[in-house]
């Protein structure tokens, strides 16, 4: 059923309608299987493996058996071959783009740039990998020594969402492997594709067999998380996704006692003094709001925007946006594609929000002669604190503003949230700076700026958007544990 997709690629090979367990594609022992739909049109792109729990433990098996010959690589090994998977995704770019816009809907710029941003996690951590430094701490009496030695933990479970379907993988596959683990990802099953794809590389860059599997499943999902959880074989769960599912993940892992990273869900708020460059405010929100047709967890949810600059930031948000143009991905002028799952949460904050008085400076509306899932670029005004698009995480293409007076207010109002992962800060001011980003109560802070993922940066949040950190050195010590090496009877002389 590939065939249309595969025929446009370069390479065909890299579009696999199986899952990939132990180095081979099989399919589930079920037999069964799910479609897989193009976002923008609604055309069936292709199937995948409907897989059970017997599949899955066909997995996590071959993750167990091979993790001692991988742990026994030496770090500088595994840097090698991550450093060639990161050659490989940058040589198959514009393959890879074609496969994540067809799967999840996204602007071919966007597509591509994903792909650039998987491969930079694997380019990261194939230098990380050779420097798992552990340390020798002086003992408190003299016949004594301690050394404290890095480990990695073991199996991993991996568990990734549909808005970046390669590089929240990347993100996490490339740490585990650095680190000497072995991994069992079960990719989205919205998304399956550009997971396989990461499979593919990963077996020519020379990942050894049962040391990276992939799982698909759709309807099955749910009992596949389950299992990961319960498995004593897994040591490590990581999942990128909601709060509500993440929650979950963690009350099933309390049986085994399971290491967590747990990347959820924000509501990140987008601050602008009067003080602010202009243009830079403007150029910041662009990005924060709408990448990806407003489809990630670090997206600006709720701009504040001081009163002195308001009208002029306002003004200039609504001319920018109107230069975006909203389609098919797949199309060369296109800058933003469709939702992947819909639009009912867009049109309930819209409606939530126009009842109460906001009004609306452009956009609105769905876009039916386009698709089911297409939705205008939208931008409110004088949106305050009762309104849905303030308290929840709209996950689409809504730019909410809202007024502010002082400092401290806008302060309170940013903090008021459950979650805190990603928050954004646009002034002059270099003291305004500092405090108002000591004070914010989230994971991340960007200043002067709309992007805030790198691979040098650890990547995380507080409160409800979960616990630990991806990305960066810090990400490394999410699939290490550490093991300390205490010897005595050392009788050592200093003679002249």
């Amino acid at each position: 059923m590939t065939t249309v997709l595969a025929s446009s690629l370069k390479d065909p090979s890299l579009l696999i309608e199986r899952s990939y367990i132990n180095g081979q594609w099989v399919s589930s022992k079920s037999k069964k299987t799910f479609e897989v739909r193009n976002p923008a049109s609604g055309e069936v792109i292709g199937t995948c493996p409907e897989s059970t729990t017997d599949d899955l433990n066909d997995a996590i098996q071959a993750a167990s058996q091979s993790f001692p010959k991988w742990r026994s690589f030496s770090g500088r090994q595994r840097g090698r071959i991550l450093r060639r998977f990161f050659d490989l995704i940058v040589e198959n770019k514009e393959d890879i783009g074609k496969i994540i816009t067809a799967e999840n809907g996204k602007a071919r710029g966007d597509a591509e740039g994903e792909a650039l941003f998987s491969a930079s996690f694997f380019e990261w951590f194939s230098e990380e990998a050779p420097r798992i430094y552990g340390d020798v701490v002086p003992h408190s009496t003299p016949n004594g020594r301690i050394q404290i030695l890095k480990q990695p933990i073991g199996v991993c479970g991996l568990i990734t969402p549909w808005n970046f379907p390669m590089a929240m993988g990347a993100r996490k596959i490339a740490a585990a492997l650095a680190a000497g683990c072995t991994v069992v990802l079960k990719s989205d099953g919205l998304t399956p594709f550009s997971s396989n794809v990461l499979a593919v590389l990963g077996e020519r860059a020379g990942v050894p067999k049962g040391v990276f599997n992939v799982v698909s499943a759709l309807e099955n999902t749910p009992e596949l998380g389950l299992a990961l959880c319960q498995s004593d074989a897994v040591k490590k769960i990581s999942f990128t996704g909601s709060t509500r599912v993440g929650k979950l993940l963690m009350q099933q892992s309390s049986s085994t006692l399971k290491k967590l990273s747990l990347e959820l869900g924000g509501n990140a708020p987008f601050i602008v003094f009067d003080d602010a460059d202009l243009e830079v405010a403007v150029s910041s929100a662009l990005v924060s709001k709408f990448k990806v047709t407003g489809q990630t967890c670090v997206c600006a949810n709720r701009i504040y925007v001081q009163e002195g600059i308001y009208e002029k930031f306002s003004k200039r948000l609504v001319e920018e946006v109107k230069k975006f143009r909203v389609g098919n991905g797949s199309q060369d002028s296109v800058t933003h594609g469709p939702l992947t799952t819909g639009l009912t949460k867009v049109e309930e904050h819209i409606g939530d929000a126009v009842s109460k008085n906001a009004t609306i400076l452009l956009g609105g509306k769905p876009l039916p002669n386009l698709g089911t899932n297409f939705f205008e670029l939208t931008v409110l005004g004088d949106v305050d604190d009762s309104m849905k698009v303030m308290s929840e995480e709209t996950f689409g293409p809504l730019a909410a503003l809202t007024k502010f007076k002082t400092e401290d207010e806008v302060i309170r109002r940013a903090n008021s949230v459950e979650v805190g992962l990603a928050s954004y800060l646009i002034t002059s001011d270099l003291a305004r700076s500092h405090r108002v980003s000591e004070r914010l109560e989230f994971g991340m802070v960007a200043i002067n700026t709309g992007v805030i993922s790198d691979p040098a940066a650890p990547f995380g949040g507080v409160k409800y958007s979960g616990m630990g950190r991806e990305g960066s050195k810090y990400g490394l010590d999410e699939y290490l544990v550490l093991k300390t090496v205490v010897m005595g009877n050392i009788n050592t002389e200093y003679k002249l």
